[in-house]
C-alpha cells in the first residue's frame, strides 16, 4: 500500500538515488563479528603490501574489523 504522500505508481527500485546499504557502518553489521572472508582476506594483503603496512593483515579478523582495515588502506593509497 502506497503512503499518502507518495504517488500510487511510485517504486523505489527506479528512484534516481535510492538509499544504499553499502554505506552501514560496519560495527551495525548482523555478520560483523564473524570471520573475514576469502575475499576480503586476499583484498587486505595485497593492500597492506602495496602500503607497505604488513601488520594491517592479520588472519584472525572479523568481517567488520577487515573491512575497517580495507577502507584505510585504499584511502591512503588514494582509491
Amino acid at each position: 500500500m502506497a503512503k499518502a504522500t507518495e504517488h500510487p505508481s511510485h517504486n523505489p527500485k527506479r528512484d534516481p538515488e535510492p538509499p544504499s546499504n553499502m554505506e552501514k557502518d560496519p560495527e551495525d553489521w548482523v555478520s560483523g563479528d564473524e570471520p573475514m572472508t576469502g575475499a576480503q582476506a586476499s583484498y587486505l594483503k595485497t593492500l597492506s603490501e602495496e602500503a607497505k603496512e604488513a601488520e594491517a593483515f592479520a588472519e584472525d579478523l572479523s568481517k567488520a574489523e577487515a573491512s575497517k582495515r580495507i577502507d584505510a588502506l585504499r584511502e591512503k593509497l588514494g582509491r
